[in-house]
């Protein structure tokens, strides 16, 4: 595994470990125009439910915080005779 590449599963026992009840996937999709996939893990606490969103970043680690947007950029190159 790539530094800084965290697989989803990693994750979801980072964040939701110390939970006796089962955890469940209760949505995944990926976007139409970016292809950006995210899921929806959830589980119940003593509390109550509580759901996390992961989302697939470019170079395939997992975070809690959507990538970045790509925008559009100008680049000029400087003249030379």
């Amino acid at each position: 595994m790539k530094s800084g590449e965290q697989s989803l599963r990693w994750l979801v026992e980072k964040w939701l470990a110390p939970v006796a009840t089962p955890v469940h996937v209760t949505r995944a999709r990926r976007t139409p125009a970016s292809q950006t996939r995210s899921v929806r893990v959830e589980t119940i606490r003593k509390d109550g439910p509580v759901a996390i969103f992961f989302f697939q970043h470019d170079d395939g680690a997992w975070c809690v915080f959507p990538p970045a947007i790509a925008r559009l950029t100008i680049r000029a190159n400087p003249y030379s005779p």
